[in-house]
């Protein structure tokens, strides 16, 4: 009726019944008779855990040898502490995978891993079993990508997904390996921003005060005078700011997905959750939305949010974003998006001598690297003062070293002439 090793035993089971509804299994007659029906089966008993006996049985399974090649490997896995299942495909782990990180990822983050995983990964590797997915695999399609003129960030991001996931599996002893380790191609290195010099940025806030006098026009006053991102200024509420203190908190950000999808959630980082000092300009333009507000609603009280619809929904990034370029474009200014404001302020701040560390805790980055990493190339004038501090300083020691020696043979001649 089947076959014995050491821990487990292969057999051949069906789904019959008698005349009780009880399955027959491994006793039908029909197994005996009929060489094709049922599938087959293994059972293995496992080392015991907390003193309790375990046992695993997993059929429907084609071949005696499959089975029990599932059986070794299962053996294999607990000896080694790595047990990977053949029947998991790699579309199946996948969408496991995601499953799990929709419960830890910001909604826009997990669109974007999803994305990855549906548009490109499953279709890819998809009918693969997780553990004969290879390198090869990998590189085939990276070539195939390149082939087809893909972007580079495109392809960095699909893979870096994938590696994450296949992470995931290693971590959980379900893979021995990762086969996408060293298959990630570099990270492709950002384009320089575009960034506004004061003297345009001043011009586009003059233009908006006199052709719009509108609640963008405050908008982007407070973004390029604070240096928020785009999802921290349009979920900001007024309970978060305090004029008086001429202060306001960062304690939401909204999220996008598909510019349809809107979500409020708080922001990535610790760091990201703190107070910004606010400009007498930032003042002046939150002063006077705070006097909009309070003119339109009976009670005259300030809440929900600072920059919003009508109706108090949150604004629509995309439309907002139309909104800059169309006065970018009536101008004549580069072309930037909502982030590049961000980057105009850090540029300004850096431009006026503003220490590296104040610029960095001003835009609430996670450690002063991020800041150097960022905006290193905007320092090229406090660089230069760097060596020339460096090529001074060797100059300055030169001079009085030789003027000890002019003292000492001075000194010298003095006493061979007594």
């Amino acid at each position: 009726m089947g076959q014995r090793q050491s821990r487990g035993r292969v057999y051949r089971r069906c789904g019959c019944t008698d005349e009780h509804g009880k399955q027959l299994g491994p006793w039908c007659v029909r197994l005996l008779e009929e060489s094709g029906h049922g599938s087959w089966t293994y059972c293995v008993d496992l080392a015991p855990e907390e003193g309790k006996r375990r046992t695993r049985r997993r059929g429907g399974f084609a071949t005696r040898a499959e089975a029990a090649r599932e059986m070794k490997a299962v053996l294999d896995g607990e000896l080694r502490g790595v047990y990977e299942d053949r029947r998991t495909t790699v579309a199946s782990f996948l969408r496991q995978w995601l499953a799990v990180k929709k419960e830890v990822l910001a909604p826009n983050t997990y669109a974007g891993y999803e994305a990855c995983v549906e548009r490109d990964l499953i279709p890819a590797f998809g009918r693969y079993r997780l553990p004969d997915l290879r390198p090869k695999h990998i590189e085939r399609w990276i070539a195939a990508q390149r082939k087809a003129k893909r972007g580079k960030v495109t392809v960095y991001r699909i893979l870096s997904t994938l590696r994450n996931a296949l992470n995931a599996a290693v971590r959980a002893w379900g893979l021995r390996y990762n086969p996408a380790k060293h298959s990630v191609p570099p990270r492709p290195r950002a384009a320089e921003r575009t960034c506004w010099t004061p003297d345009q940025a001043a011009a586009f806030l003059r233009h908006g005060a006199e052709h719009y006098a509108d609640q963008l026009t405050d908008l982007f006053e407070v973004m390029l005078g604070t240096g928020m991102r785009r999802g921290e200024i349009l979920a900001l509420h007024w309970s978060d700011v305090h004029l008086m203190d001429r202060q306001l908190y960062v304690r939401w950000a909204l999220a996008a997905i598909d510019n349809s999808e809107i979500h409020l959630r708080e922001p990535k980082t610790e760091a990201s959750r703190a107070w910004i000092s606010l400009s007498p300009r930032v003042m002046a333009a939150l002063h006077r939305q705070a006097a909009i507000q309070m003119g339109t609603r009976p009670d005259g009280r300030l809440e929900g949010l600072v920059f919003g619809r009508p109706d108090g929904a949150p604004l629509r990034p995309q439309w907002v974003l139309d909104q800059l370029r169309k006065r970018t474009a009536e101008l004549g200014l580069p072309r930037i998006g909502l982030h590049d404001l961000r980057h105009t302020a850090a540029s300004i701040m850096i431009a006026a001598g503003i220490p590296l560390a104040i610029v960095s805790k001003t835009l609430r980055h996670s450690t002063l690297a991020t800041t150097i990493n960022l905006y290193g190339h905007l320092l090229k004038e406090s660089a230069d003062e760097a060596v020339k501090a460096l090529s001074t300083a060797f100059d300055n020691a030169d001079s009085r070293s030789v003027q000890q020696d002019l003292t000492r043979a001075r000194g010298g001649g003095v006493l061979r002439a007594a």
